[in-house]
């Protein structure tokens, strides 16, 4: 029974998603218009006409690797599964939250996806090797790879980043936040306060490895409070019991776990 409790609920989960990734690769071919420059300007702005990126480089990147840069790439890397884990958390421990959890991450995503073909958005390293930014930048993804003994770096981040003009908004940014405020929401801030390191350790460190401007980290924030707010209030509006749209689809569920048990 749990089993069968489990593939009604976090199968489609995981189907969105996937489809969405799937969408994802193709944004790139429907706009071929490259944005570089109002991030650049944007994050010269907010520091005082030098880059973020390069002044956390200048400060934390001294030629080689650190245990912090393997720290953040770690979280980088991870960002897919993390939403996962918690989704499974909500479930098991407050499963009210569960579907308003897989509605947002949809919502989320497809709208992420949206703005990815109607702004496609040039990262920093990117920026930086086509010449846009003249002040030294690195990528220290590549050097963090070959460590691992990875040398076809280009091919491996080809396959796990099919986009490369999908910055903005930064979804590596956005699932953390997401993520985090709906554990705050279950299980309170007092209890789960020192979860928000993961969404403040992923913004230092997509700036920081020049995979994202702080624009995109900002943009992220925003979509993310804007998803939540929606989301809870339409929960709550749908929850009322004279809904009889709430109805239908409480109906369609009970007749989907029934097919199931046959």
């Amino acid at each position: 029974m749990l089993f069968r409790s489990f593939i009604v609920r976090f199968v489609p989960f995981l189907g969105l998603l996937v489809v969405y990734d799937s969408f994802r690769s193709i944004a790139d071919d429907l706009n071929h218009y490259v944005n570089y420059l109002p991030m650049i300007r944007f994050d010269e702005f907010i520091g005082f006409g030098h880059l973020p990126t390069v002044v956390l480089q200048s400060l934390l990147w001294h030629g080689h690797l650190n245990w912090y840069d393997f720290y953040f790439y770690f979280l980088y890397t991870i960002h897919f599964l993390v939403p996962v884990i918690f989704g499974l958390i909500l479930w098991k421990y407050r499963p009210k939250l569960y579907w308003p959890f897989v509605f947002s991450f949809v919502v989320l995503s497809f709208a992420a996806f949206i703005t990815y073909i109607a702004f496609p958005a040039a990262p920093p390293w990117m920026a930086a090797q086509l010449g846009y930014i003249t002040e030294p930048l690195h990528r220290i993804s590549s050097d963090v790879w070959y460590a691992m003994g990875i040398t076809n770096f280009s091919e491996v981040y080809g396959n796990l980043s099919p986009n490369e003009v999908a910055a903005v908004p930064s979804l590596h940014s956005a699932y953390p936040l997401l993520a985090t405020m709906f554990m705050i929401t279950a299980f309170g801030f007092k209890r789960v306060w020192w979860l928000l390191i993961y969404p403040i350790s992923m913004w230092i460190g997509v700036v920081y490895l020049g995979e994202h401007y702080v624009f995109d980290v900002i943009a992220a924030i925003v979509y993310v409070l804007i998803t939540y707010v929606a989301t809870m209030r339409f929960y709550r509006w749908y929850n009322q019991p004279t809904r009889r749209l709430k109805r239908w689809i409480d109906r369609w569920l009970v007749k989907l776990h029934l097919s199931t048990s046959i």
